[in-house]
């Protein structure tokens, strides 16, 4: 451990079980030295193990529906109250498709289920950082982490309008982070990171096939809920000041790759 985050506090939003990329932030921020309230809709709470998060990280749960503002307010308002003071950190991590989940296709969706993942995805993110940003929470310096995945620029046939939402949300980090850069010295970027076999990933069709790919098209292979963890603790520190307006690719070198030894492999008659 570094210490890292000595004295920090902050909001971990979409924590639901171990495999969870939220959850081994939690962990890690601890680890750390960072104190920080843990978040998540009302109805993950009741399917997930948050409690067991809270308890090993000395963290105080408040429920909050991330597409209510007035959810988002109160949550804001009770972190300030319990940790004592203004936030030094937000990961939003958090990205619902009913398409997906209901095996809708991309080119036959139904457009009310757009609109809730849409508004859970992406518009969650504006929402929340829109609170922080009016209560003047943020202390500056202050770092606002979402995470996001490839499809936002390439096409992932099976990620459906997962990729849209996406899409969105990096747009969201880069015109709010201006603000919040301008006007409070608050950096905004976001972690593509390598397909990951979280609970939430684990619902689009083909993952396991598409996983082993990108280990093979990766020259370091893919990046773990871990790994993902331990760079977003880089990203809530001190040492990354300067960096705000960002997409990081956080995938082993895939964002970078057009063809591996390793696949063409699969390709090529002996």
């Amino acid at each position: 451990m570094y210490n890292l985050l000595k004295g920090k506090k902050g909001i971990i939003f979409g924590a639901l079980d171990e495999k969870s990329i939220a959850w081994k932030v939690a962990e890690r921020a601890h680890e750390e030295g960072a104190e920080f309230v843990l978040t998540n809709a009302p109805i993950a709470l009741r399917m997930g193990q948050l409690s067991e998060l809270a308890e090993k990280t000395g963290a105080q749960i408040i429920p909050a529906d991330a597409t209510s503002v007035e959810d988002l307010t109160n949550l804001v308002e009770k972190a300030t109250e319990i940790l004592g003071g203004k936030l030094d950190f937000v990961l939003h991590s958090i990205g619902m498709s009913v398409n997906v989940r209901k095996g809708k296709a991309y080119t036959d969706p139904k457009y009310d289920f757009t609109t809730k993942g849409w508004d859970v995805s992406a518009v969650s993110f504006h929402k929340t950082m829109n609170v922080l940003y009016n209560k003047n929470a943020m202390n500056e310096w202050g770092s606002i982490v979402a995470l996001t995945y490839m499809a936002a620029q390439r096409v992932f046939p099976d990620y459906n309008d997962m990729a849209d939402n996406k899409a969105y949300l990096e747009s969201i980090a880069r015109s709010f982070g201006y603000f919040f850069g301008r006007d409070h010295k608050v950096r905004v970027n976001t972690i593509s990171q390598s397909p990951t076999p979280t609970t939430a990933g684990q619902g689009v069709k083909g993952f396991d096939g598409f996983i082993s790919y990108a280990e093979k098209m990766s020259p370091l292979g893919n990046a773990t809920a871990l790994e993902c963890a331990d760079y977003t603790i880089t990203l809530f520190s001190d040492l990354t000041k300067k960096v705000t307006l960002q997409n990081l690719f956080h995938d082993g070198g895939f964002s970078n790759m057009g063809v591996s030894d390793q696949v063409m492999e699969h390709f090529i008659e002996e």
